[in-house]
Parts: structure tokens; C-alpha cells; sequence
């Protein structure tokens, strides 16, 4: 799904339900209509759960590599949110993206 212009979520206040304490940067507007999307469809963010180093959060860096964000995002039905395993970022794969491939490991 792809969801207007980057959506960044950190701050879980009232969403704690959907949503751990692992987001990376600033919440922004977009990130504040992902996470009423989510919680209206009953959603859970899975890269805001496990906590990873910076590096393996980032999903997004800058061409000149000074900004990295966190604006991608894996989510799935609540009532599976135990079926996540983990969700980091992979960095090297081969392709010519600024985006990092992100991955979620399953039970």
C-alpha cells in the first residue's frame, strides 16, 4: 500500500495498541493519518515493535546520505501480531534504490 508522502511515526501516545515504542525521527501529519488509518482497520506497525540499532530501522536515506527516516513501514491484522517474529531493514541488496528492502520474519 502506498500511503501519501512518507508517513514517520515515533511517538506511540494513544496508540499503543497498534503500535510499539521503537518508531524512528519526528511523527509527521502523514505519520498521524497512517496510524488512524491503522487503528480504525486495526492494524499493528511492525517495525515500531522490536528494538533494532539505528541502521536497522532506517528504511530511507538521502542521496547525500545525511538524512536517514523510518517511512516504511510492514503492518499486519492485529489479531496476528504474535505471528511476527521480527522486522528490521537489509542494506546491500542489489538495487538501485535510496529505499533500504525491509523484511518481516514470521512464525
Amino acid at each position: 500500500m502506498q500511503f501519501g508522502s512518507h508517513p514517520k511515526l515515533r511517538n506511540n501516545t494513544g496508540y499503543e495498541d497498534i503500535m510499539g515504542r521503537q518508531g524512528l525521527g519526528e511523527k509527521n501529519e502523514n505519520g498521524e493519518r497512517f496510524a488512524n488509518l491503522c487503528a480504525f482497520n486495526k492494524l499493528v506497525i511492525g517495525g515500531t515493535i522490536f528494538p533494532h540499532k539505528r541502521i536497522h530501522k532506517t528504511t530511507w536515506t538521502s542521496p547525500d546520505h545525511t538524512t536517514q527516516n523510518q517511512i516504511d513501514h510492514i503492518f499486519i491484522n492485529k489479531k496476528f501480531k504474535r505471528t511476527i517474529k521480527d522486522v528490521e531493514t537489509k542494506r546491500g541488496t542489489d538495487k538501485a534504490s535510496d529505499h533500504h528492502l525491509l523484511v518481516a520474519k514470521m512464525k
